[in-house]
């Protein structure tokens, strides 16, 4: 046992690192939890976590080597997830001016698709797949333990994220903060987006 927990060592530190520094997962709940609540962004939660599994049990199982045979296929999923932040940006960007209203968080589907264009998680299913996989073990048990591993890490992490946004939602009660939030966010995502595709 203990020699597994030390295996995995490096796992876990790994996916507490990725899973609770920003990127566009984090970015998007921090604002679904202050504009809707913790509740009404579970559905996004969830979605994230059930679209992640299957991302990184994948690549450990044999999905990474395409992204290597063909760079043109990361390049191509780069754009994609640019191109769904900017689509969010302009979302976030027009409830802060007016011209929209946010009607509602992103659903479970939603943020599953995402995850199928989200850079930032195949950047670390690809690194886990390649670092992380536990010697010792066939690739199938490998891949599963890997999988287990990075959405027990991720939910609370994300989960942290969300209640982030609900803590200061309070704090957005006046209009005018709620606006001057939202566009910090939209240009939060915006920039995200640009880091992508420079």
């Amino acid at each position: 046992m203990e020699s597994t927990l030390t295996q995995l060592l490096p796992l876990l530190t790994y996916s507490l690192v990725m899973s609770s520094t920003p990127g566009p997962n984090n970015m998007m709940l921090t604002a679904s939890g202050a504009n809707f609540g913790y509740r009404r962004s579970l559905p996004h939660i969830l979605g994230i976590a059930a679209g992640h599994g299957p991302q990184v049990g994948l690549t450990c199982l044999g999905l990474g080597a395409l992204f290597v045979q063909f760079p043109l296929l990361h390049t191509a999923l780069r754009v994609a997830g640019a191109a769904y932040l900017l689509w969010l940006a302009w979302q976030l960007a027009g409830s802060a001016v007016g011209r929209t209203e946010l009607a509602r968080p992103l659903s479970f589907v939603q943020a599953v698709a995402f995850q199928m264009v989200n850079p930032k998680g195949w950047v670390k299913a690809i690194t886990v797949a390649s670092v992380f996989m536990p010697p010792g073990m066939s690739v199938a048990m490998g891949s599963l333990v890997v999988t287990g591993v990075s959405i027990a890490i991720n939910l609370p992490c994300i989960s942290m994220w969300t209640l982030f946004g609900v803590a200061i939602r309070r704090w957005l009660t006046d209009p005018r903060r709620q606006r001057a939030f939202n566009v910090i966010m939209a240009a939060s995502l915006f920039a995200l987006a640009l880091t992508l595709v420079a």
